[in-house]
C-alpha cells in the first residue's frame, strides 16, 4: 500500500479511467494541480501513464482491454492511503469480491458510467469515460477532496 508523506490537510485526488487511448487536453487541464491521479483502468496507451505521472503521484489498474506487453505488470486493483484515507481501485466493481474491505473510498471504470454512492460507509465512485465516447453516455473525470478527513467527490463533465 502506497501512503502520503503530507501531513494532513486538503488533498486533491484526479480520477480518470477508460481513455481507451484518448488522453483529451480537457481531461488533462481539468486533472492539473492534483496531489494525486487515480486511473481505473482501460488505459489504451502506455503514453497516456506517462504524461498523467508526470503530471502527479499515479495510481493505476489494469482494465479488461489493457492486454498488451506494457500493461502486463499493472495490477487489478490498488490500495492506497492519501490524508489518512484508505481508498481501493478496481476497474469493475464486479472483481472487488471483497479485497475493498477497510476502503473508506472505493474507485472502479469499466462502466463507462459517472457515478457517486454512499452504502455502508464507503463512497463508491466511478468517473466514467474520459476517452471516446461511447453511446450517449457523457465524457468525464472525477475529483476527490479530503480534508482532515472527510472526503468529497465530484463528476466533472467535459463538453466533447
Amino acid at each position: 500500500m502506497k501512503k502520503d508523506t503530507k501531513p494532513a490537510g486538503q488533498w486533491r485526488i484526479g480520477v480518470i479511467s477508460d481513455t481507451h487511448g484518448l488522453l483529451r487536453p480537457e481531461a488533462l487541464a481539468l486533472l492539473a494541480g492534483s496531489d494525486y491521479i487515480i486511473h481505473g483502468g482501460d488505459i489504451g496507451k502506455l503514453d497516456i501513464l506517462e504524461v498523467l505521472g508526470a503530471m502527479a503521484p499515479l495510481t493505476v489498474v489494469r482494465g479488461n482491454n489493457d492486454r498488451q506487453d506494457w500493461a502486463r505488470n499493472i495490477p487489478e486493483s490498488a490500495r492506497l492511503s492519501v490524508g489518512g484515507v484508505d481508498l481501493f481501485a478496481v476497474h469493475d466493481i464486479a472483481d472487488d469480491q471483497g479485497h475493498s474491505d477497510g476502503a473508506k473510498v472505493v474507485i472502479s471504470g469499466h462502466s463507462h458510467k459517472p457515478a457517486i454512492a454512499e452504502r455502508d460507509g464507503k463512497l463508491f465512485l466511478n468517473p466514467g469515460s474520459a476517452g471516446p465516447r461511447r453511446f450517449k453516455l457523457p465524457i468525464s473525470v472525477a475529483e476527490i477532496l479530503i480534508c482532515n478527513g472527510d472526503v468529497t467527490a465530484r463528476i466533472i463533465e467535459i463538453a466533447a
